[in-house]
């Protein structure tokens, strides 16, 4: 492979790693002390989970009293929240489990306050909403993701495109599926890496342009070095807004994944509502009795990138109906759309023992590899 990084790149790479490696002792050595890193014991139900986190007073417990009529404890003092309280949104047929969580203060990927448990509930979620308060400054946000990025938590960030796997001989091999040479990785500075983490056998395939960071998340992530990274979507949520001025606001506009609202006097929740449900990245689908018209008042809702990322196939729809369906699951045939009734919030339809409505330009193929 062609040598493509600049001078000096191997230690440019040793930064990163050493930083990865203090954060990771740093936790094991916390999680010996006991009870490090597990969340409450909240059950999941619902078809998402959602997680508030902020620093405390910036109305998350009026978010979640407003929002799913569940009582969460609110006043004038911070930590007014000192356990997990759950609350259940409905939506578009969805039901949306909504988490409030203690408030956090800096320092809690470390143990401080009860930022621990706090965290690690927040790994669960299917999406975080980060709670702030539109009157501070917008270095507040830094903080919060500083926190979750050193607990695992990867906001906004798609999963690296990196297969990785330690082998007892054979050395190094370095694979480059892209179409130009790595920006940020070569065989020199892959090998530094690993040789850190006492890796000299394994096999890497770069499928896209990953920097070292990414690299280190794998690497860690895929064979138990350290704590598994999760990528998380999450929401910004600027409450109070009904402090500060329209110029203020137009600036908080520049911040991506923002959404501005007043908890308190129950503005924009509605947009608040339909950011998160273009983030969770749900699917509908509608059963439809056979020679009856579908049913369009509970839908079951999956999400798109189940499957490792390909998406639901008919088994997983069978399967979160209940798990002996698939076994009275024998055919499938296409219906056209067109002979289904529209309708503007129809995505996918479904009958279980006899046909399957399909988009017209689907392929149908073996049900247990069929996708929505």
């Amino acid at each position: 492979m062609r040598d493509c990084a600049r001078p000096g790149a191997d230690s440019a790479a040793v930064r990163p790693l050493q930083l990865a490696q203090l954060r990771r002792q740093e936790i094991e050595l916390q999680t010996k002390g006991g009870g490090g890193g597990e969340g409450w014991d909240v059950k999941a139900t619902g078809d998402s989970r959602v997680g508030l986190i902020g620093f405390p007073s910036v109305g998350k417990s009026t978010l979640l009293t407003k929002m799913t009529g569940t009582h969460s404890e609110a006043a004038a003092y911070e930590f007014t929240t000192l356990t997990c309280i759950p609350g259940i949104i409905r939506y578009k047929g969805a039901k949306i489990q909504l988490l409030d969580l203690p408030g956090i203060i800096e320092g809690a990927k470390d143990g401080k306050g009860r930022g621990k448990r706090v965290i690690g509930t927040a790994r669960t979620c299917t999406l975080i909403l980060m709670v702030l308060d539109a009157s501070k400054p917008v270095t507040y946000k830094k903080l919060l993701e500083k926190e979750l990025h050193g607990f695992g938590i990867r906001l906004n960030q798609k999963k690296p495109n990196v297969y990785f796997k330690r082998h007892d001989k054979g050395g190094i091999q370095l694979h480059v599926q892209l179409p130009h040479a790595p920006t940020h990785i070569n065989q020199s500075l892959l090998k530094t890496i690993l040789t850190q983490y006492k890796i000299h056998h394994a096999e890497i395939t770069l499928r896209e342009d990953v920097t070292v960071d990414d690299l280190i998340d794998v690497i860690e992530s895929t064979d138990k070095i350290g704590m598994a990274r999760v990528y998380i979507p999450c929401v910004y949520v600027c409450n109070m807004i009904d402090k500060i001025s329209i110029e203020e606001l137009d600036l908080l506009d520049r911040i991506p994944h923002y959404v501005p609202i007043s908890a308190r006097d129950e503005w924009n929740l509605d947009g608040m509502l339909e950011t998160m449900w273009d983030h969770m990245a749900l699917l509908r689908v509608y059963t439809k009795p056979k020679g009856q018209i579908p049913d369009y008042n509970e839908p079951v809702v999956l999400p798109a990138e189940a499957n490792h990322g390909v998406g639901p196939s008919v088994e997983f729809f069978c399967n979160r109906i209940h798990k002996a369906l698939i076994k009275q699951f024998k055919y499938q045939r296409p219906c056209h759309p067109s002979k289904v009734p529209p309708s503007p919030c129809i995505q996918y339809i479904y009958t279980l023992h006899a046909r399957i409505c399909v988009p017209h330009k689907a392929r149908i193929r073996q049900f247990k590899n069929q996708r929505p």
